[in-house]
């Protein structure tokens, strides 16, 4: 590995915010992020990226590699649940297998926006289209493992189908980013760049408080997490890898620009944390939060952000 890069990016200050937090939890300090403000600035994040993605989109128009990379996306998020809830099926539960496996088909905003930064820093361009990708992401994962859950067991029918769809597409999050995506691709460029230092300039210090904030909430998710043992740990960490090195060596094939194959192998590499657990409330009541929350978040979403991004990296420069 290019320990250069790694060394970069774990003293790059946002990502020393996320370290600030985790410290301060262990220490058991008193810091916290008042809840309405994470949520502005959870809706911040999506706003600002969302927007920024459609601009892109609205110059760069509809291309072959943008159709390749949107169809990838769309794959990664029906195979990941696939292949995962069979593994996890013979350890856990149905309920639990499912969920987790919704839970790394779908994808990590955070993490996306933690990516685009981490090409910011480097001068590396990627495409407003990954925003879209992003979105295209977030459902598929949580209808099939729903479906999945179902084919082996019966009290999933009782819930309805149509209204985990629903969940699934009207949650906040893509709500917010869908709409903001949309949003920038019809507004027009003056307008666009009378917005520009709250969408843009402000951006990396919001992340920073938000980063704060995840870094607390991963510290205490994980010592819940640790009473499920060792096959979630390695499930936590090794499949992300898996899927991130599936995203790139499809990339390489498709010949996709080096930029847009890191944010595809993040989101195919990262799991969710806040779409995910408000669909299956719903879909699944008996799988455990404190299991697929903290695998997410605990250890997937701190790997991500630290050693999968300069790892990812390195292997798209070499291949």
């Amino acid at each position: 590995m290019n320990y250069s890069l790694l060394i970069n990016n774990l003293t790059n200050p946002t990502l020393l915010f996320f370290v600030l937090g985790i410290t301060a939890t262990v220490l058991k300090s008193d810091l916290e992020i008042p809840a309405s403000i994470s949520k502005f600035i959870s809706l911040y994040l999506l706003f600002s990226i969302g927007f920024k993605g459609g601009q892109e989109l609205s110059h760069s128009g509809i291309n072959k590699e943008i159709v390749v990379t949107l169809c990838l996306c769309i794959a990664m998020a029906t195979l990941v649940p696939v292949y995962t809830y069979y593994i996890l099926k013979r350890k856990l539960s149905v309920q639990n297998a499912g969920a987790i496996a919704a839970t790394y088909g779908s994808v990590s905003a955070v993490t996306f926006f933690t990516a685009t930064l981490f090409l910011e820093n480097l001068k590396v361009t990627f495409g407003g289209h990954m925003v879209a990708a992003m979105v295209l992401m977030e459902a598929p994962a949580i209808i099939i493992g729903v479906m999945l859950m179902r084919s082996f067991t019966a009290e999933q029918a009782k819930t309805s189908f149509m209204g985990i769809i629903h969940e699934s597409l009207t949650n906040g999050s893509v709500i917010m980013i869908t709409g903001s995506l949309i949003i920038g691709i019809i507004s027009d460029v003056k307008g666009a760049e009378g917005i520009k230092p709250f969408t843009t300039d402000i951006f990396k210090g919001f992340l920073a408080i938000f980063l704060l904030e995840m870094g607390m909430v991963a510290a205490r998710r994980f010592r819940a997490f640790k009473n499920y043992g060792l096959f979630v740990s390695v499930f936590a960490i090794s499949v992300p890898i898996i899927n991130g090195l599936m995203a790139i060596a499809a990339s390489h094939y498709f010949a996709i620009a080096p930029g847009n194959r890191l944010l595809l192998a993040i989101l195919a590499s990262s799991a969710s944390y806040i779409a995910v657990p408000a669909a299956m409330k719903q879909a699944a009541p008996d799988a455990d939060p404190g299991l697929y929350v903290p695998m997410a978040l605990g250890l997937t979403f701190p790997f991500n952000i630290t050693i999968g991004m300069p790892l990812y990296w390195m292997l798209i420069q070499h291949f």
